[in-house]
């Protein structure tokens, strides 16, 4: 069985505030992209996982062993399975290929194995993204980002770039906190109504000027998209993946030509959104 595992965009970041437990509050617009990873699955007598693409450990440490391990202990399988990982998209960079690795994980496994199990307390005790990936669209995401309330969005053609930066979600996080700057709700009529009519879009990430300030690369990532003419320039999640909007395919595939040159040494590619 053949999998893809998308990577995401956030088309706005909001962090309302911290809870005291240590979570933080989101309302973030999330949506599934054209670029990702693949994975592979076989049915076996054991659990196993290789990594095809990067040097990423194959145990309980990786995401997507903890979440198969996870499906068939709920699930009561006896067997395991073997599965390939083709990572395709970078590490740590805000486009959250782990978490759509782990979510397409329990889904693919819940076809191998079927059960009544209900996939999302799954998903969201291997982390906070994990549970939109399941939802298989565009999505507002709120709470501590297990509230998803499904959207329908035009589809949209993006430009990514990644300057080869890893950059730690709870870094981003801790930044943010040491400022205390949290930010309102995001606009989302106002990014919604922008989406539809290729115009600048009001969006903002709560995460990037502190992690910007500490990672200047990522600040000059964003001013290349803006040089480009590129709509709207924003870092996605936790950085360090940046992205702009693109009126049609052809002109992000240009401008990927030109950014490729521009930053040889980074991970660069057009993509869509998806439904």
């Amino acid at each position: 069985m053949k999998r893809f595992a998308p990577a995401k965009v956030n088309l706005g970041l909001s962090v309302t505030g911290i809870l005291e437990n240590g979570y933080h509050t989101l309302h973030s617009l999330m949506v599934p992209l054209s670029v990702g990873d693949h994975l592979e699955f076989r049915p076996a007598d054991q659990l196993s996982l290789v990594v095809e693409g990067a040097d990423l450990p194959t145990d309980e440490r990786n995401l997507v062993y903890r979440a198969a391990r996870a499906y068939l202990d709920a699930a009561g399988v006896k067997s395991g399975v073997h599965i390939t990982l083709y990572k395709k998209l970078p590490l740590a960079s805000g486009v959250g290929g782990g978490s759509s690795d782990a979510a397409t994980t329990l889904m693919a496994l819940k076809t191998l194995f079927p059960s009544d199990l209900d996939l999302h307390p799954l998903a969201k005790s291997l982390g906070a993204d994990v549970p939109f990936f399941l939802v298989g669209q565009a999505a507002l995401a709120e709470g501590i980002g297990e509230k998803l309330s499904p959207m329908k969005l035009p589809q949209i053609h993006l430009v990514l770039v990644n300057p080869g930066t890893e950059v730690s979600a709870r870094d981003a996080y801790l930044w943010l906190d040491q400022t205390g700057q949290f930010t309102p709700e995001l606009p989302l009529r106002d990014i919604l109504a922008a989406l539809h009519n290729r115009q600048e879009v009001p969006y903002f990430n709560a995460l990037e000027p502190a992690v910007v300030a500490r990672h200047p690369e990522i600040g000059e990532v964003l001013q290349a998209l803006q040089n480009h003419h590129l709509i709207s320039p924003m870092m996605s999640g936790s950085g360090s993946t940046c992205f702009a909007l693109a009126k049609s395919q052809q002109e992000a595939e240009e401008a990927v030509l030109k950014l490729r040159k521009q930053f040889p040494a980074s991970w660069c590619t057009a993509a869509h959104t998806v439904s």
